[in-house]
């Protein structure tokens, strides 16, 4: 069969949960973990008579979006119910945005593994609010719990310019990495903070005609999300090609088995009734307060990377590592500050600390790189120790351990320990001497051109400095001696 006579045509629709204090429309909080039912009022509760009151801080954090997105910020905007009925939404309707969004015709654009760059437009970005939480595996009940509900969130609809599960997971990357770079959300898809959805059907390549698309859900992961896109693209293509046809309906995604199966069918917008929500006055947004929002802007990841490859001479494999993650880049650039000497060879000896020595650490404790033990200035301390030749890197390891230990400073460490490195020329000469005159066949073996032994003969020198011996100065005086006795 030709797989390549077809081509995916994918859309995603992300919701991401605000970093809010309140809710869309009341003063309820929107902490998570709380008792069941305790973050309710009458308003997001549905009980009659009440009115909504929408959240400024949720508006400008759409701004903030919206303008990291390459969207234009729409001057007026509406609210609309969208009805549906469902046990976890208690007024039988959703406060949503539909025809008049905050935030239209943007881009997200995305790197691939090849090296290529790809734009990938985005519809709108619109405010609404959350559902509650249906919980079904109680036995033969279901039990709901409305704290959710209210919850404000952003729904970012891409444009169908998706091909391949691949381009999905980089797009989700990249939208991640903006709404927690702008602060606005936490981005954990396991607690619920970042939700996807996705539209894909395919077609013959050349067609411009979209086919029948479903809507898959139930994904938990950006890695699973690129696995259920392949299963379906694959699935899609088998019923074509054998005479069937794809059914329109929603689909949802087993990661156990790598399947999927059908939940319900497809709505469409016209099945949930969008009307002006009569209770809510419109958006309305001036330049001045855009200009106000685009004023605190921070550096965005994709900026931030290029800067770090221009700025520090920073691999390209380096800057993706450390911008991925705000808090990372945060403490990588407090560790470069602090550093005396401000050299290329001490930005990438920061680089390779914190990806290898401070992510593993982070990673084995599970824990955010905000409670790492070891400050920022402790590591610059560290790096100057080292590059001011008072200490080796095998002896900084040792430094770095004790550190994420005791969280003493690094000289405090040096000095208790006796870790100043050996850099007195006439000392190591002597320890070289006595070396070789210990090792008088290995000595032969070198000269006879067995120079492999080279190695052997520093760690014997090491051996006998305990680690301290200025390695650079070592090797000089080393290679000298035996190019003498050679010759």
């Amino acid at each position: 069969m030709d797989w390549n006579k077809y081509e995916a045509v994918i859309g995603l629709e992300v919701h991401s949960q605000m970093l809010t204090e309140t809710k869309t429309f009341c003063g309820c909080s929107t902490k998570f973990g709380n008792p069941p039912n305790s973050n309710v009022c009458p308003v997001c509760l549905g009980m009659p008579g009440v009115l909504p009151v929408l959240n400024r801080r949720l508006v400008e954090f759409a701004i903030k979006m919206g303008l990291a997105t390459n969207c234009r910020i729409t001057p007026y905007s509406i609210f609309a119910r969208k009805n549906y009925f469902y046990p976890d939404l208690p007024k039988g309707y959703q406060i949503s945005q539909f025809e008049e969004p905050i935030c239209v015709d943007g881009y997200v654009e995305i790197e691939k593994k090849d090296g290529t760059q790809k734009k990938i437009g985005l519809v709108r970005i619109h405010m609404e609010e959350d559902a509650g939480k249906s919980i079904h595996d109680q036995g033969k009940e279901t039990l709901v719990d409305l704290n959710r509900c209210g919850v404000p969130l952003l729904e970012i609809v891409s444009k169908p310019d998706i091909r391949s599960g691949e381009e999905a997971y980089l797009y989700l990357q990249q939208i991640r990495q903006i709404v927690t770079y702008l602060g606005i959300c936490d981005g954990n898809m396991e607690e619920g903070s970042l939700r996807c959805d996705a539209n894909v059907s395919i077609r013959l390549r050349g067609e411009t005609r979209l086919g029948t698309k479903t809507e898959i859900k139930n994904m938990n992961s950006f890695r699973n999300v690129e696995r259920a896109l392949d299963v379906e693209i694959d699935r899609q293509y088998l019923l074509i090609e054998s005479g069937d046809r794809v059914k329109q309906e929603t689909l949802l995604y087993d990661a156990d088995t790598n399947e999927v199966r059908p939940m319900r069918s497809k709505e469409e917008a016209n099945d949930y009734r969008y009307f002006p929500d009569p209770d809510l006055v419109p958006v309305v947004i001036d330049d001045a307060w855009i200009e106000k929002v685009r004023a605190s802007q921070p550096e965005l990841p994709m900026e931030r990377r290029n800067r770090y490859m221009r700025e520090f001479s920073l691999p390209k494999y380096d800057s993706e590592i450390l911008t991925a993650e705000k808090e990372v880049a945060d403490y990588y650039e407090e560790i470069v500050s602090g550093l005396k000497l401000k050299t290329e060879a001490a930005y990438k000896q920061a680089s390779n600390y914190v990806m290898t020595d401070v992510l593993r650490v982070v990673n084995e404790k599970s824990v955010k790189i905000g409670e790492f033990t070891i400050r920022p200035s402790q590591l610059s301390r560290m790096i100057d120790l080292i590059n001011e030749g008072t200490i080796s890197t095998k002896l900084a390891k040792e430094v770095f351990d004790e550190m994420l230990r005791s969280g003493e400073s690094p000289d405090s460490i040096v000095e208790k320990k006796g870790l100043r490195q050996l850099s007195d020329e006439s000392e190591i000469g002597k320890v070289v001497e006595e070396v070789l005159q210990a090792n008088p066949d290995e000595v032969g073996k070198y000269i006879g051109g067995k120079e492999k032994l080279f190695g052997f003969f520093v760690g014997e020198i090491m051996k006998k400095t305990r680690g301290k011996a200025n390695p650079k100065m070592l090797n000089d005086l080393l290679r000298q001696k035996l190019d003498r006795l050679k010759n």
